[in-house]
């Protein structure tokens, strides 16, 4: 197999944050994680001109194979969800225009394929992600932690054998051919 970079976003529009991370067969290796912050003093649209400029650089930078974001939770503030989706579209727009297929996870979604628990809060998300990685040295945001949270989840729900459900269908169809093919790969987890 060869490595797979995949870049996660947590989208906002004072912090983003952004993480990437290589998918090698020895395990998944941190290549950058980091919180791109914004003055609350620039108007939105130049906020939301740095949030795709630093998208477009990182995608430049690191070429990765698969963009992950997280989905805008619904909140009771209307201004606020607007802005969010505002933010997360002109990323999702520098993913398209670079050609990487985008793929969107709830903040339930990401807890639950990192820590097993779709309600646990961000220092959950962070100690289980430290102990995935063999990571010690916290960031100064966890946005930048629930990037590589998107990223995480990704890397799994790319590995899974059953095909996570999207919005065209209600519950993904596994033929017998996967199933077979996933015994000969792992004949040990059969019982």
């Amino acid at each position: 197999m060869n490595a797979k970079i995949i870049l996660g976003i947590d989208p906002g529009t004072l912090l983003m944050g952004y993480s990437l991370i290589e998918v090698r067969t020895s395990g998944i290796v941190l290549l950058e994680m980091e919180a791109l912050k914004l003055s609350g003093r620039k108007d939105n649209y130049e906020r939301l001109s740095m949030i795709h400029e630093k998208v477009e650089s990182l995608i430049r930078e690191f070429r990765p194979h698969e963009f992950a974001i997280e989905a805008p939770f619904f909140g009771k503030n209307v201004q606020s969800m607007l802005k969010l989706g505002r933010a997360q579209g002109v990323a999702i727009a520098a993913a398209m225009r670079a050609g990487l297929p985008v793929t969107e996870y709830s903040p339930r979604r990401i807890k639950q394929a990192v820590t097993g628990n779709g309600n646990a809060d961000k220092q959950q998300v962070w100690k289980m992600l430290q102990q995935l990685l063999s990571l010690t040295e916290a960031p100064r945001y966890f946005d930048a932690t629930d990037a590589l949270a998107v990223a995480v989840c990704h890397h799994y729900e790319l590995r899974s054998v059953i095909p996570a459900a999207t919005k065209k269908t209600k519950a993904a169809k596994v033929s017998s051919a996967d199933w077979e093919a996933f015994i000969k790969k792992n004949p040990g987890r059969v019982l």
